[in-house]
């Protein structure tokens, strides 16, 4: 499992594409060669960027899935609708199709951030605009979300 560190503000051009952090390309080096999922986010108005590897994972727990529970249907079509494959170009540039672009709200400003094992790309004032309103409830929720994990789970 890769582990990304690292929070990125980029610019886009005109036709969508969007050039890796230089600290970002250096940890993606392992994986750059086999390219990227490109995804809506299912709970923010952003994308998410998957190495390869990373998608394969998540694909192999989707496909665990019952697909004639028709929940576990409607899931899999929402999940995956969108979903795009990227390969770095020789700039090391990712091209963010025109439809993720317009779901995320993406023109110029770009802010590309590393949520443990995948990216999300963010239009920079609509990251900005999350980040304050999380602010206000993170200390409930760092609480609610780690304060029940014990001493031997090497948290604190």
């Amino acid at each position: 499992m890769i582990n990304l560190t690292g929070t990125y503000e980029c610019k886009a051009d005109a036709k969508g594409r969007v050039a890796l952090a230089a600290s970002l390309k250096k940890q993606l080096a392992p994986v750059m060669q086999a390219g990227f999922v490109l995804k809506r986010s299912v709970f923010q108005p952003c994308i998410e960027v998957y190495p390869m590897t990373e998608w394969q994972k998540m694909m192999e727990k989707v496909n665990r899935l019952n697909r004639f529970v028709k929940k576990h249907n409607d899931f899999i079509r929402r999940f995956t609708a969108g979903v795009k494959i990227v390969e770095s170009d020789a700039a090391d540039r990712i091209l963010i199709p025109k439809d993720l672009c317009l779901f995320a709200g993406i023109e110029k400003d770009v802010v590309m951030c590393s949520v443990v094992n995948i990216i999300e790309i963010w239009d920079k004032g609509r990251y900005e605009k999350a980040i304050d309103e999380a602010t206000l409830d993170f200390a409930t929720l760092a609480e609610e979300v780690m304060g029940t994990q014990s001493e031997d789970d090497g948290l604190s």
